[in-house]
């Protein structure tokens, strides 16, 4: 489907790998495992895994928690004995997580552009109030929508719902923001425009339909809608 821009009057984003760089997180497993960067993909997808199964079992608990399950099965799987206490220290890094470059101008293009601009996360209300600080985007956005407030993660239709209802936007109005692959499709199922940053120049996945419109950064997005 094509990206049409004359139906959209409200842009959400997603949060973690489309506003601030999870793979951040690997610099704080550095100085305390070997070999970093299996045990961050671990942790990362083992994250994303408990909040699918989360919302098909009843199982819901904050973000942060899931977060913090999915590195001790990580450390665990990868042989790696650490404290509570410094399994928190690097836990805490998605506090302070890299802002990608293009974040906080390519938001203020839009928002100048006369776009209502929220964040729609499956972070905790905390972790997104550090967020939202650390990438200096708090006079650029309106809101953030939390998972937290229905309790169920993305890709649920109800989470991108909500965020309709809070946004106050007809759902077909809004374009969703994301790197994350089933963030695209959960937007596009519940009604919206799924538009998917692709920093990387990675494939599209092959299962599902293709992105109302794929973009490089939020600049392109801005360019897209002339703004």
């Amino acid at each position: 489907m094509a990206f049409d821009t004359d139906r959209v009057s409200t842009i959400t984003f997603d949060s973690y790998s489309t506003l601030v760089d999870v793979d951040a997180a690997e610099k704080a497993l550095a100085d305390r495992v070997a070999d970093p960067e299996p045990v961050s993909r671990l942790w990362r997808a083992r994250s994303l895994e408990y909040t699918f199964v989360a919302n098909q079992i009843d199982a819901y608990q904050p973000f942060y928690e899931m977060n913090r399950d999915a590195l001790q099965y990580a450390l665990d799987a990868h042989g790696v004995d650490l404290t509570m206490e410094e399994r928190d220290d690097i836990l805490a890094v998605y506090h302070e997580l890299d802002v990608f470059d293009d974040v906080r101008d390519g938001i203020e293009r839009l928002r100048d552009g006369g776009y209502g601009c929220y964040v729609v996360s499956n972070g905790n209300p905390e972790m997104l109030e550090s967020m939202v600080e650390h990438a200096d985007i708090g006079d650029l956005i309106e809101d953030t929508v939390s998972a937290d407030e229905i309790r169920m993660f993305k890709p649920a239709a109800a989470l991108y719902r909500h965020a309709a209802g809070r946004t106050g936007t007809p759902i077909d109005e809004i374009a969703h923001v994301t790197a994350g692959w089933f963030d695209v499709m959960g937007a596009q199922h519940a009604g919206m425009q799924g538009v998917r940053v692709d920093r990387k120049g990675a494939p599209w996945e092959t299962f599902g339909g293709e992105p109302d419109l794929t973009v490089e950064t939020f600049y392109d997005l801005a360019d897209e809608l002339d703004v």
